[in-house]
């Protein structure tokens, strides 16, 4: 009885280190993916192709957070929202959590290497970029950057499997989703920044300062008219513009939210992006649906 306790108790842990409790992680990465891939597709994505992105997404996501998890071990303790996490409350120890990334890593590439070469290399980009992100909190205040770089290397790797034009709309899709992720990151960022301060963590939320509201309205507002250009170039249809307003709305509703900055405020904006992605990938789907 008790042994089967232990081992309920570690699967919660390892469950939990992986963040698969909190899934709009998976959300956040997996909604650009299904626009690059709806796009590069022309609306029609093979099944097989589809099918690896998504496991793809859902076993990166969770290395991401491993990886996090072992990088901030000896500081999550000291902020309130991350005390519990396994390996700061010590349901886990370090080579534990260095086991299930190497698992998680082993398992992504064993799903790229069924998709084409290329897309094989380009894989190894993507998990640069995840696995030094949560190392660059300490070096410069823009980790939200490299994270949003990370998060969006799907979109290239979408085109790229699907043998599509690799064009300028792939990078505009970049950008528009790095300057989105960096949006949303910096939300989450404010719900920490007087714990990050008093520690040592570097953040957009810190270096933006009091200007932090305006700046990711900026960046907001540059996502929307980088995939306004999109849409125009590629002859959407009204039902990706009715999207990309409803989106418009909903960045509103997130500055109505974190304008006093209030932890609780600021991190339901950032939960609140997932709407966005989702309300942009709806819009994508039906163009090609319906037209």
């Amino acid at each position: 009885m008790q042994n089967n306790l232990v081992h309920n108790i570690k699967w919660n842990a390892y469950w939990r280190l992986m963040r698969a409790d909190k899934p709009v992680g998976i959300y956040l990465l997996l909604w650009p993916c299904i626009w690059a891939l709806w796009i590069a597709s022309s609306g029609l994505p093979d099944l097989h192709i589809l099918i690896v992105f998504v496991l793809g997404v859902i076993v990166m996501r969770s290395a991401g957070c491993v990886i996090n998890d072992y990088a901030d071990r000896k500081v999550d303790g000291a902020v309130k929202r991350t005390s519990n996490r396994p390996l700061a409350s010590g349901e886990l120890r370090e080579k534990q959590a260095l086991g299930l990334f190497i698992l998680l890593i082993l398992i992504a590439f064993l799903l790229v290497l069924t998709l084409t070469w290329q897309t094989v290399v380009m894989s190894v980009g993507g998990l640069l970029l995840a696995t030094i992100y949560p190392f660059m909190k300490r070096y410069t205040h823009l980790p939200q950057v490299v994270l949003g770089a990370a998060f969006g290397w799907s979109i290239p790797m979408a085109f790229v499997a699907t043998q599509a034009p690799f064009d300028w709309v792939v990078w505009a899709l970049y950008f528009a989703n790095l300057c989105w992720t960096v949006a949303y990151d910096t939300q989450y960022a404010m719900v920490d920044r007087d714990d990050d301060i008093k520690i040592g963590i570097k953040s957009t939320a810190i270096l933006f300062g009091r200007y932090d509201k305006f700046i990711i309205a900026i960046l907001q507002l540059i996502a929307v008219l980088l995939l306004l250009a999109v849409g125009e170039h590629l002859q959407f249809s009204w039902m990706f513009y009715l999207a990309i307003f409803i989106s418009l709305l909903l960045f509103m509703y997130q500055q109505w939210l974190i304008k006093g900055r209030q932890r609780d405020l600021c991190f339901k904006a950032f939960l609140h992006n997932h709407y966005v992605g989702l309300t942009i990938a709806i819009g994508v789907i039906t163009h090609y649906t319906f037209n």
